[in-house]
């Protein structure tokens, strides 16, 4: 065993060891104060072991992406791996959501009280509600927002305002829409890395961007959607500084606006895109006007809310004061700043521990040569856990991170492609996945 896997090792098993440390000292802390309101501390599930009908699904999927995964990536034509690796995401995520089965793991998801459908009917006049949203937001209040609702933008709501208007009404279309979207999620980082840190790259972190434990939440939640409106953001950025795509960058800014207005915490995207404006400034030199596409992309969503009535400032200053009045106020944050990191742990899985081990050697100075485009792929990464740990700091997010998280989750994974021995951590990768579907029930 070389030394540099023996450190591989040690940094997964740092990970699990503060995966274990979460669990004990939640438990102990439930049990005896009853403030963290999570079953199965850190994560918010409970301990029910089980099989459905998407496990042999999950199982098939699991194998064979471990199996053929990475000579595929690096033998297929670029499109042909895109469209693979959508593919093979949408696979596992949905078969894992099925591992609940239909009704319980996709259809009735985001139905329940707190969720978006449950207030589908108080937008039947859409103008009226965004001019109204902002006097629902605080507990005690008329007619509060649930807690879903509340805690995000009315694009969040929106989204399945507008697919029920469509007649893609109930919570089996919107589940399908969030699984099916929120598996292009790793198309987008595959095109970012190529255009950032070049193909072979992109092509090493493919399978384990598929094969990820974040799977198992991506398909039961609507934050999956939100990191794929995210990814594709950063995406298009990279795109239109590394061709001067004044095309690209209007749709990079009008996604990113789209994303401001699907999650408050989103906002922290920004630290991550400036990391891409960093890696291609001479680009953006040679080209200024770039920017001005960019920003004309992005004044969209908040001029179109603005001037619906929206006030986003306001909105997240009351979503403060509802958060300290439910249990965000009585969490402890001494025990989720750090136990929201085992969260995502978790649901990076221990081949990324591994991989932002090698992360950080890469740009520490003195530690040998290294390749500029693992420089580059590591300053990226870099970027989304300073996003990650900008987020943990504030204190707006004690508990369900592994749900809340998933959009900075999707760019921590590109480190396990400096990891030079891929099938070994993809098949831990897979276990951990299949090992969390089928012994918690992960819920909200």
């Amino acid at each position: 065993m070389t030394r540099s896997l023996r450190r591989d090792l040690y940094a997964a098993g740092a990970a699990a060891l503060l995966v274990t440390a979460a669990v004990l000292v939640g438990r102990h802390i439930q049990d005896t104060r009853h403030t963290l309101f999570v079953h199965w501390p850190p994560l918010f599930a409970d301990w029910d072991p089980h099989l459905g009908p998407g496990t042999p699904a999950a199982l098939a999927v699991a194998a064979a992406t471990v199996a053929c995964g990475p000579a595929l990536a690096a033998r297929l034509p670029w499109r042909g791996l895109l469209a693979a690796a959508w593919a093979a995401a949408l696979a596992w995520i949905l078969s894992l959501a099925l591992v609940d089965g239909w009704h319980q793991g996709i259809a009735v998801r985001l139905t329940t009280r707190n969720e978006y459908l449950s207030v589908i009917g108080r937008f039947h006049d859409i103008p009226a509600t965004l001019r109204d949203f902002t006097h629902h937001i605080v507990s005690g209040t008329p007619d509060p927002w649930p807690a879903h609702i509340a805690g995000h933008p009315p694009a969040a709501t929106l989204t399945f305002v507008l697919l029920d208007r469509i007649g893609l009404r109930g919570g089996g279309w919107a589940g399908m829409w969030c699984i099916t979207i929120g598996a292009t999620g790793c198309v987008a980082v595959l095109i970012a890395l190529r255009a950032l840190a070049g193909e072979t790259l992109a092509r090493r972190a493919a399978p384990f961007l598929v094969l990820a434990p974040a799977a198992v939440w991506q398909g039961t939640s609507a934050d999956g959607y939100f990191a794929a409106v995210a990814a594709w953001s950063l995406a298009l950025l990279a795109l239109a500084l590394t061709r001067r795509s004044h095309g690209y960058a209007v749709s990079s800014g009008l996604l990113f606006g789209l994303t401001c207005y699907l999650s408050y915490g989103l906002t922290l995207f920004a630290l991550i895109g400036a990391a891409v404006v960093a890696r291609t400034r001479r680009e953006l030199r040679e080209s200024p006007a770039l920017l001005l596409s960019l920003l004309a992309g992005l004044a969209v969503f908040p001029v179109v809310f603005t001037l619906a009535g929206f006030d986003w400032w306001h909105a997240y200053h009351l979503l403060v004061t509802r958060y300290y009045q439910g249990v965000g106020g009585t969490r402890p944050y001494g025990y989720w700043v750090w136990a929201n990191l085992a969260c995502t742990a978790v649901i990076t899985g221990p081949a990324t521990a591994a991989g932002l081990r090698r992360t950080t050697t890469t740009l520490l100075p003195g530690t040998g040569p290294r390749r500029p485009a693992d420089t580059r792929l590591a300053f990226l990464v870099t970027a989304a856990l300073l996003a990650l740990l900008v987020a943990d700091l504030s204190g707006m997010s004690k508990a369900e991170t592994e749900r809340i998280w998933l959009p900075f989750a999707l760019w921590l994974l590109p480190a396990c492609a400096l990891l030079p021995r891929p099938r070994p951590w993809l098949a831990a990768q897979a276990i951990l996945a299949l090992l969390l579907n089928h012994l918690l029930l992960t819920g909200w």
